[in-house]
């Protein structure tokens, strides 16, 4: 969602709200996402923080307007829509999610550059753009080189607005001197003054000193590597001279995304109140310059999606933002966005007082791993810290999760042919009574009680250093002791109050203690029922986080200068509590729902 933030930040500080009291936090996962997804978090967040700015668009309201996908080719495997210049009620509440969100008296100055392209100076919204531009305006990645210009997109996430460092480049310039553009992509922007669009791309393509081509009989300026400028129908477009030439195919009358099978399925479902959407078509993306780089990051959006057909929809309110994913399922695997009801009664048996919960049905274990995994590679710091690190204690809590579900053929007759539903769970005010573990439900309890003992032959393989334990109401347990963990990790096989056998992943006795006998469970506290809330439509939580003591936690153990976790800390701060759950739509469409509570909204 990213490129929805390029697409609006064209607002001059005197068009943008005052900026508004500190908030406080963006929720995901105590020990995973949370501390190890800067750029995620900044999908979320940035997308988000397009509201305020889509309500810039001056007095002059342009209506609805027209959709972008329309003229954007049908195999882009990466689209991300926005209504830019918004009305009435949606703009009232971008406005308001805006002001909870942004803290500094000029929170958007240095985004003002999304748009701008080598050797151009700083735009002005009303001098520029607010001349010509419609309602909507849309930013698509071409086939080739996708992963790298979708990490090239997050890029500027995490330079522009999570870091504050160096003015971030327009994403599809040419990458390396004189080089290609790192793949393919545009900016397309409606246009209602075809004469005024026409002398602004005329300016900025002198300013990069583009020079006169035409495509089918369409006349745009491009440079020596490939970035061009040019008004494709109704539409102007900023971008790699094949994504221009690919719109100009679609007005010509090639097949469009808007009319693709499955975008129009999604968009049909889609709330019509959304301010922003973005599209991923589950489709592999070629690689291009920069594409081993970003690779990591076009591998979590298909562990995100499950490869399949996704369309995230944004909607703001004054207290709350919410965001829908939709996904055509097909029946096969889904994503870590995927609905799961099993993982909703997972969370729900969790201990009562948890301020972090996550399910997880069936072997979903398997993909969350590997989607925290991926997070924890774009997030994590490259330089060794000293003593607790978020880097460190996530590298050791995933260890033993790592064996259960690395998918060879021994891991799935040892481990996954007996695990159902689970969870993670964090609790405690602090390190020293802080409990936090996975809890995994055994469909065969010999296995799982077997399974202590082969997990625990595996770490010594690895030269950690293992010893038996001894647990009330566990048959089998062992204890580790973890490089980057200041307390053991215990691994125990048990049966909880209903006589159903787990297998808990914990830090602590106390931790495998809480899992199996809760003195009170999730389902019965406020917290499970503020989320249901907060979710509507008979959505049980599968997502839990109380992000003020989740941040408590992490302060207090010193981990807020963690270079992890420091450049999320802002954001972190503008959000009181994360609920996420789902449920299933007609048509084989699966909706999964995150709602963002704003403090203080």
């Amino acid at each position: 969602m990213q490129p929805i933030l390029d697409i609006l930040s064209h607002c001059t500080p005197r068009d943008l709200p005052p900026p508004p009291e500190p908030g406080a936090t963006i929720a995901r996962m105590r020990t995973s996402l949370c501390r190890t997804a800067p750029r995620v978090a900044g999908l979320l967040a940035c997308a988000a923080i397009a509201s305020p700015l889509a309500g810039c668009g001056g007095s002059k309201s342009p209506g609805k307007g027209s959709d972008p996908a329309t003229a954007v080719p049908a195999s882009a495997p990466v689209y991300v829509g926005a209504i830019v210049r918004p009305t009435g009620t949606l703009q009232a509440n971008a406005q308001a999610a805006g002001k909870t969100l942004t803290r500094q008296p000029d929170p958007y100055l240095r985004l003002l550059s999304a748009l701008q392209t080598p050797g151009s100076p700083p735009l002005d919204f009303k001098r520029d753009l607010a001349p010509w531009l419609g309602a909507q305006a849309g930013v698509f990645l071409g086939a080739s080189g996708a992963g790298a210009n979708l990490g090239a997109l997050l890029a500027l996430v995490q330079q522009g607005i999570l870091s504050g460092s160096a003015q971030p480049a327009f994403p599809f310039a040419p990458s390396g001197s004189g080089g290609a553009p790192a793949g393919e992509g545009a900016f397309v922007l409606e246009s209602t003054n075809a004469g005024a669009a026409r002398s602004f791309l005329s300016t900025q393509a002198s300013h990069a000193g583009a020079h006169p081509n035409s495509y089918r009989g369409v006349s745009y300026e491009v440079t020596g590597t490939g970035l061009a400028f040019g008004l494709a129908g109704r539409f102007a477009v900023i971008g790699s001279e094949s994504a221009l030439r690919g719109v100009i195919d679609t007005n010509a009358g090639g097949p469009s995304l808007a009319r693709s099978t499955g975008y129009s399925r999604l968009a049909a479902v889609a709330p019509s109140e959304a301010l922003a959407h973005a599209y991923a078509s589950g489709a592999p993306a070629a690689g291009g310059a920069g594409a081993s780089r970003a690779g990591s990051t076009a591998s979590l959006l298909a562990l995100l999606t499950g490869a399949h057909p996704t369309n995230i929809s944004l909607l703001p309110s004054a207290s709350a933002l919410t965001l829908d994913a939709d996904t055509l399922s097909s029946g096969a695997a889904g994503g870590l966005l995927a609905p799961q009801g099993e993982a909703a009664r997972a969370v729900g048996e969790l201990p009562g007082e948890s301020y972090l919960a996550l399910g997880f049905a069936g072997t979903g274990l398997t993909q969350d791993t590997q989607a925290l995994r991926s997070l924890f590679s774009l997030g994590a710091h490259p330089e060794a810290t000293p003593g607790i690190s978020v880097k460190g204690l996530l590298a050791a809590t995933l260890a033993p999760v790592a064996l259960l579900t690395e998918g060879s053929a021994q891991s799935k007759r040892e481990f996954e042919s007996w695990m159902g539903p689970g969870a993670l769970f964090a609790s405690g005010s602090g390190l020293i009574d802080l409990k936090a573990g996975v809890v995994i439900s055994s469909n065969n309890p010999a296995a799982s009680r077997a399974a202590v003992g082969k997990l625990a032959s595996r770490l010594r393989a690895t030269g950690v250093a293992v010893s038996p334990a001894s647990i009330p109401g566990t048959d089998a347990a062992v204890s580790t002791q973890l490089s980057g963990l200041p307390i053991p990790l215990v691994i125990a096989n048990g049966r909880d109050a209903k006589g159903e056998t787990k297998l808990v992943i914990g830090l602590g006795e106390a931790s495998i203690t809480a899992a199996l006998t809760p003195s009170s469970t999730l389902s019965s506290s406020s917290a499970y029922a503020d989320s249901a809330a907060a979710l509507g439509e008979g959505i049980q939580p599968s997502l839990i986080a109380q992000v003020p003591s989740l941040l408590g936690v992490l302060e207090g153990a010193g981990l807020s200068e963690d270079p992890t976790l420091a450049p999320l800390l802002p954001l972190l701060r503008t959000l009181n509590t994360v609920s996420g759950g789902g449920k299933g739509l007609s048509g084989g469409i699966e909706r999964f729902r995150v709602v963002l509570g704003l403090r203080g909204g």
